[in-house]
């Protein structure tokens, strides 16, 4: 008989990876497949970028680094961290990574004990719960609504918490709805952190890059009473079409960063050192990143004004980041509509169920796609509406 780790053989694999990869796979026999599954920039990394890593592979830059990353690297994002986040971490306590999602498990396992309870806000990422039971914990889902346009309560965080909560996960802009925290909705968490000192609040900001007119992207690492209690995790994926490259970091004060340490040392020990001198340039990238801003602003209008003409379809207009949030009128839960949508309009998108959203039928799409697919998508959509 083998034995397994019950809690990671329990885990559910994540249904937008694993979607992706089937959605992949069909479209090598049926290319008229349309696939909106994955968070990926379909544009190339900027030239700048790979130019950097080239020039330091030749160098020979390939060897172990400094086990929390490169200086230069940290030193930047400390000043980044400062000017535009007006959070004034340290370098010392600024950690590379392999990717943000790594960083994300990181901070959970440093954070957690077995039964601890972390809050997290749905719909929200797909690899939360999952993280946070791999590292002992109890996701316990915040529950916001789409008739309150996903607004955040007092009422609502102060109905998850418990005397075990110890973690409060958010991000903003928000993976799948597009929501960018509105003055209320940070008055909210303030109020709640305020009123619950023993909890800690983990900030992922990955799609910060990624936010249209009338909209800005604050952290909450620049209240001052919560910058100790606040752990940002980022990196370069979204804003810089570096998906590929798996390169995150963490942010935080000196207590948890030293036993987010112990961790990484005995797991990863460090991130590739070519990999980090380009992440350096990729930060100068700012008329590059803007340009695909810029794109993905026109895009989600062609989106938003094509589904508001589709009977039985409604879109909240998304603030940040690139995807989609639909609902449809229907009697199909959102798993089933997904199968449906496929194989009646080849169109290919992540149920709702797999954001914590059990009984809605709303599905996400990513609209980091050319301006054609889009349109193919919303014709295929009008040929089929309305659904049973």
């Amino acid at each position: 008989m083998t034995y397994f780790n019950k809690t990671l053989a329990s885990l559910q694999p994540s249904k937008s990876v694993t979607l992706m990869a089937k959605t992949k796979s069909l479209q090598k026999t049926d290319p008229d497949i349309i696939n909106l599954t994955g968070g990926e920039p379909d544009f190339d990394t900027p030239k700048p970028i790979c130019d950097e890593a080239a020039r330091q592979l030749q160098a020979g830059y390939t060897h172990y680094t400094d086990g929390p990353g490169d200086p230069n690297l940290r030193r930047a994002l400390a000043r980044k961290l400062r000017d535009e986040n007006h959070a004034p971490y340290a370098p010392e306590n600024i950690l590379i990574t392999p990717g943000a999602k790594y960083a994300v498990y990181l901070a959970v396992h440093a954070v957690l004990n077995p039964g601890d309870e972390a809050m997290w806000l749905t719909p929200g990422w797909v690899s939360y719960p999952s993280i946070i039971q791999a590292c002992g914990g109890v996701p316990v889902a915040v529950n916001l609504k789409w008739e309150e346009e996903y607004r955040i309560s007092l009422e609502a965080l102060e109905s998850a918490v418990s005397e075990k909560t110890r973690l409060l996960i958010i991000n903003f802009p928000n993976n799948p709805t597009g929501k960018v925290l509105s003055s209320e909705d940070r008055q909210a968490l303030i109020c709640f952190l305020q009123k619950h000192p023993r909890i800690i609040l983990l900030s992922d900001e990955i799609y910060e890059k990624i936010i249209y007119p009338g909209y800005e992207a604050v952290s909450l690492a620049s209240v001052p009473e919560l910058f100790q209690r606040t752990i940002i995790v980022n990196g370069f994926s979204k804003s810089c079409a570096m998906t590929g490259w798996r390169l995150g970091y963490l942010a935080c004060c000196p207590d948890i960063y030293n036993v987010i340490m112990k961790l990484f040392q005995h797991t990863i020990s460090c991130t590739s050192g070519f990999l980090q001198k380009a992440a350096i340039v990729a930060l100068d990238c700012r008329d590059e990143m803007e340009q695909m801003r810029l794109a993905y602003e026109k895009r989600r209008n062609l989106l938003y004004e094509g589904i508001r003409k589709i009977p039985s379809l409604h879109m909240l207009r998304p603030q940040g980041a690139f995807y989609a949030w639909i609902r449809f009128d229907t009697s199909m839960d959102s798993e089933t509509l997904c199968n449906y949508l496929l194989d009646h309009a080849k169109i290919a998108g992540v149920p709702g169920s797999a954001y914590g959203e059990e009984s809605c039928t709303c599905v996400r799409f990513s609209f980091a796609a050319s301006e054609d697919l889009l349109r193919q998508m919303l014709k295929r959509l009008e040929a089929l509406c309305p659904l049973p």
